[in-house]
């Protein structure tokens, strides 16, 4: 790490471009040197990304042809290298980055920190201060407890792309360090339903009305992300589920439960049971172990119509399991609270924000999915020759993408969720 000053770097977020992009602006003209880079994913899937640079009077547009076209291109070929090119230059004291609404903003705080463009991460040239997602109060309700696909929203991030609306609008909100709400509800129960649900999967996060702004107020919004905030660190997917302090009454008929369990899940009953997550549920974030892969963690994630279930890592008492020192403070506690003789930290952790559905009724699914007394007493070596309908993990496409002018590596692999 250099002694030369980091230049402040903000992301903005959210599926309301029109609003993000008046926030963008108001941030730039509230700050002369303040450059803004927004990147249109809108052609991406024909290898093109249009790239927008405002600084001072300058707005350039620029088309960018990709031989791979998707998000981890577009960061690893143009955003990285421009972020270092941008914070060399005396006239450039801010970089706001408006991302586009595809976008979740914590893939790309994660290649912010770990991508090395040349032989060091961009870390040294800027510093991450905070994370803005503009909210629409007039659709983001429905776009979080829907099923829509960004295919049939005309908002792909590649030919790859199989995310739902519901996943991108939660992960954009989950990792903010501040609200900007858009709009108005479309009447009071929309409106008080939505703040239920933000104040259980953004527990915390400030609410700033982003029509009541002027660039003046725009200037001084890094004052009100709160210091807890994460400000684009990532989540270990074996911290703590529950960031902030959500309430735990219902709200509006929103409710959250948390399920846990020290038994593992059988994985056919539970590949039976997870439609449960699909119906009625706003969110669901957490751990699961299942039976059949005793070693590994499965990362259990659903918004909305759609569910992802991916690999989390081993358990540090796995065979290859991390070392106690290798992971978090706050995984070692979890750990050490719950930690049992036979099975060590394995254990079912869930977070799930509920809406039409009830938390008994999940609870009820997700209790009938763990194994029997029985099948608990029959042993690791039994549990792995159960049928296992989760066999396979999703890779990443680009994961070995090349790039020609420059040697990107990568420090540690991210966890496909």
């Amino acid at each position: 790490m250099t002694d030369t000053p980091r230049v402040p770097l903000t992301l903005i977020s959210g599926l309301a471009p029109e609003a993000a992009g008046r926030l963008a602006d108001l941030l730039r003209t509230g700050r002369p040197g303040t450059a803004v880079v927004h990147h249109d994913l809108r052609h991406v899937t024909s290898g093109v990304v249009r790239r927008r640079i405002q600084l001072g009077p300058r707005d350039q547009l620029t088309a960018l042809e990709l031989a791979h076209g998707c998000v981890s291109c577009t960061l690893r070929e143009d955003l990285l290298p421009l972020l270092r090119k941008l914070s060399s230059m005396p006239q450039v004291e801010r970089i706001v980055v408006r991302l586009d609404e595809a976008m979740e903003p914590e893939p790309v705080s994660w290649a912010i920190r770990n991508v090395l463009v040349g032989d060091r991460p961009v870390t040294e040239d800027v510093d991450l201060k905070a994370v803005f997602t503009v909210v629409d109060c007039a659709r983001w309700l429905t776009d979080v407890t829907g099923d829509d696909t960004l295919e049939e929203r005309s908002l792909l991030a590649s030919q790859e792309d199989e995310r739902t609306v519901a996943q991108v609008a939660l992960a954009q909100v989950e990792f903010a360090d501040l609200l900007l709400l858009s709009g108005a509800a479309t009447d009071a129960w929309n409106a008080a339903k939505t703040c239920a649900v933000l104040d259980r999967v953004a527990a915390g996060v400030p609410r700033i009305e982003l029509s009541e702004m002027d660039a003046a107020g725009a200037g001084s919004l890094l004052a009100a992300v709160p210091p807890h905030s994460r400000r684009g660190e990532v989540t270990d997917p074996h911290g703590p589920l529950l960031r902030g302090q959500p309430p735990l009454h219902t709200d509006c008929g929103i409710a959250l439960l948390t399920f846990t369990a020290q038994r593992p899940f059988h994985p056919e009953r539970l590949h039976d049971a997870i439609d449960v997550l699909l119906e009625g549920v706003v969110r669901t974030r957490g751990r699961a172990w299942v039976a059949s892969q005793p070693d590994v963690a499965f990362w259990v994630e659903s918004a909305g119509g759609g569910l992802g279930i991916g690999h989390a890592g081993p358990w540090l008492d796995a065979p290859d399991g991390p070392a106690w020192a290798e992971v978090s403070p706050e995984r070692r506690t979890l750990a050490s609270l719950r930690w049992d003789p036979v099975f060590g930290d394995r254990a079912q952790e869930l977070v799930v924000v509920t809406d039409q559905a009830t938390p008994e009724e999940i609870e009820a699914a997700l209790t009938g999915a763990l194994l029997t007394d029985e099948e608990l007493a029959a042993g690791l070596e039994a549990w792995r020759n159960y049928p296992d309908p989760f066999g396979a993990w999703h890779e990443e496409p680009c994961e070995d993408t090349e790039v020609d002018e420059d040697t990107y590596t990568v420090k540690g692999k991210e966890e496909n969720k």
